[in-house]
Order: C-alpha cells, then structure tokens, then sequence
C-alpha cells in the first residue's frame, strides 16, 4: 500500500481511521526552521468536526503530539513525526459492509485489491480521517512558505449550485485570503454562505450528502519556477490534490471554461506594472507549461458528495449473490467540501513547499 510521497521531502502518513492513532513522518525537513505549534494545531482545527452544518457527528479532539523531530520548537535535523489520537470510534456499523458494499465507497474495491480481511473501519486507511494528517504536514509547510512571502487560502466556492464570489485572480486583497481563513463556513460573502448552509441542511434533512467546489489562491510564489511536461507545477499540485480521497476534478486558471472561450479571450495581455512584468488577466491560472508566471496561483478542486448517506441504495451481497437495499449507519458529512476547504490548502502548500526546496537544493 503506497502511502509515501515527495520529491525533496519524503512524506509519509500512517494508521487508520478506527486504529489507536494516525499520524505522519516528515523525512529531509531542513534543520533549523521554526514551527509555530500553537499555529499547526489551529490550522488542523479548522479541518475538525465542531457539530457545524454538514459535519459529521463524530468528534475528535485531535491534539497534535510532536513524537520527534523538534527542539526547542525548531526542526533539529531528524524526522518530524506527528501523531493525533483516535478517540471517538464506533466501528459497529461496519462489519455489515463486507458482504454488503456501500455503492461508490471504497469496500468493494478495497476488498479486490487487498483481500477480505482489509479494515474497512470508517474506511480504514483510504478514509477522508487520513487527510488530518494531510493538515499536519501541510500545516508545517504553509508556515514555512508564509516566511517566504507566500499565502495561501481557500474558500467553497459553489455548492448545490449556489455560488460565492471569486478570488479576484489579478490583484487579490490580502485581507480578504485572511479573514477567510478564520471564517467557521470558508465562504467570502456571509450572505451567499448562508444559502448554502440552508441548501446543506435540506439535503441532509432528506438523509442525503452533496458536493461542492473549492476555490484556491496563492499569492507571492516566485515566477520562473517548475519544469514542463512531467514535472510542472500544476502536475505536483494535481499529484497531492487527488490524493484527498473527494476530490473528483482539479480546473486552473479558467479551467473547463476555457474549451468554450476564443483564444482573443483566453489569453492574458502582457503589461508592466510598477516596474513588474503581469498580465491584464489570468486566465492562465499563473500557470502556463506548468511554470509559474508571477501571477496569482488559482485553481478549483470538484468535490464529491459523501457516499455514506441514510436513504437507501441499491446495493449486491456477495455471499448471496442477489441484489438487496442498503441503508447505512455512522457517522458522516453531508458536504465533505466545507472540512476539506483547509485540506486543500494543506496539500497545496506541502507540493509547493516541496517545489522551493528541490530548487534551493538544485541551486
């Protein structure tokens, strides 16, 4: 089971969503950087269930515990290894899944590929629970990153097809990519936010889960950075988006919108500004051949509805082999989307972070 990842680093996550604890071992952290632990635990708070609108009913104080890698609250050269407590499990529910799949979730393929005895807890290791982990690391990176000038931010940019307004990608407000940060619903207008917490209810009310899409922005990322083809930019960032188990499709810049555009319209005028070479627009998503341009970084991550819903599915019993109904128990969100909002920022910062050393490192 493949749960490394890095290019400069080497990341590694652990555990399972109903096992002891989970955590991550970060291997090739330059010795010296400071973290902020107070900070890390409070970006890995903002991806907790609080009981808010479309969370799920299970509640985990996911404290950190630093295991190694730190002294004196600096990065000492070793591997950082962080770990969080499963504390809130009931994992009654899920012995009914192994004869009988939940429709769209991992059972039936965790089942073909690892066998019958796989632990298919809360979803074991490919649960939506793992991506706390994701946070950690990610969390320790987006500081690094802030020390350089760079920011990042996101925010749900549409669900159940009631949208909030975009980041504007040519000259973002900064307090605007901070105030959302610190939003309990990552929305930029409140108003709009509000729709979108009555169009969640709703649905849940009727026992069922919707999707949604995440708007990112990154602002400050050096220009003349990535290599194109295999290794651009937009291909690292897309290597740590897909890996958050609800992500079903990742848009740059303009994204599919792009398809229905002529090139007149797509492509973004060069201007000097204060001195600076930038563009007009930013359609290209301050990608172009997977090399940064200087603009702002901007992209959208489509997120699935939970497939664990309380309306009947249809579903096969393998140890039958007929067709039957399901309707399933436990714990779950109505909208991932609203506690991935800082996930994607986690992954998008470790891929980033991750960039910037393998260029120092090249240098």
């Amino acid at each position: 089971m493949q749960s490394e990842w890095g290019h400069a680093l080497r990341v590694t996550v652990f555990g399972a969503s109903h096992e002891p604890e989970l955590g991550v071992r970060i291997e090739h952290l330059p010795k010296g950087l400071s973290i902020d632990t107070q900070a890390l635990q409070a970006f890995l708070n903002r991806r907790a269930s609080d009981g808010g609108v479309g969370k799920t009913a299970r509640r985990e104080p996911d404290r950190i515990v630093i295991r190694s890698g730190l002294t004196d609250g600096r990065t000492d050269g070793t591997p950082f290894v962080a770990v969080i407590e499963n504390k809130n499990v009931d994992s009654a529910p899920y012995d009914a899944y192994r004869d009988v799949p939940r429709p769209s979730h991992i059972d039936y393929p965790a089942r073909l590929r690892f066998g019958e005895d796989v632990d298919l807890r809360g979803g074991g290791h490919f649960s939506g629970r793992m991506t706390a982990a994701y946070c950690i690391a990610g969390g320790v990176a987006k500081q690094q990153l802030e020390r350089r000038g760079v920011a990042i931010a996101a925010h749900l940019r549409s669900v159940g097809g009631i949208s909030d307004v975009p980041f504007d990608p040519v000259h973002p407000d900064p307090t605007v990519i901070k105030a959302v940060s610190e939003k309990p619903f990552p929305v930029l207008d409140d108003a709009r936010g509000e729709k979108m917490q009555a169009k969640i209810q709703a649905v849940q009310a009727q026992g069922d889960s919707i999707g949604g899409v995440i708007e990112c922005i990154v602002t400050g990322f050096p220009k003349g950075i990535g290599t194109p083809l295999f290794c651009g930019i937009d291909i690292r960032l897309s290597e740590l988006l897909f890996a958050v188990p609800a992500v079903r499709g990742i848009a740059f810049g303009s994204g599919f919108d792009a398809a229905n555009m002529t090139g007149s319209l797509h492509n973004d005028p060069y201007v000097l500004e204060n001195g600076t070479v930038r563009t007009e627009t930013n359609c290209h998503g301050g990608l172009i051949g997977g090399i940064s341009t200087g603009m702002p970084i901007v992209f959208s991550a489509a997120i699935k509805p939970a497939s664990g819903i309380v309306l009947p599915q249809r579903t096969l019993n393998f140890k039958t082999g007929e067709q039957t109904e399901l309707t399933v128990r436990g714990r779950h969100d109505a909208c991932i989307a609203v506690r991935a909002v800082p996930v994607i920022e986690a992954v998008a910062a470790l891929a980033l972070y991750d960039i910037l050393l393998e260029e120092q490192y090249a240098e």
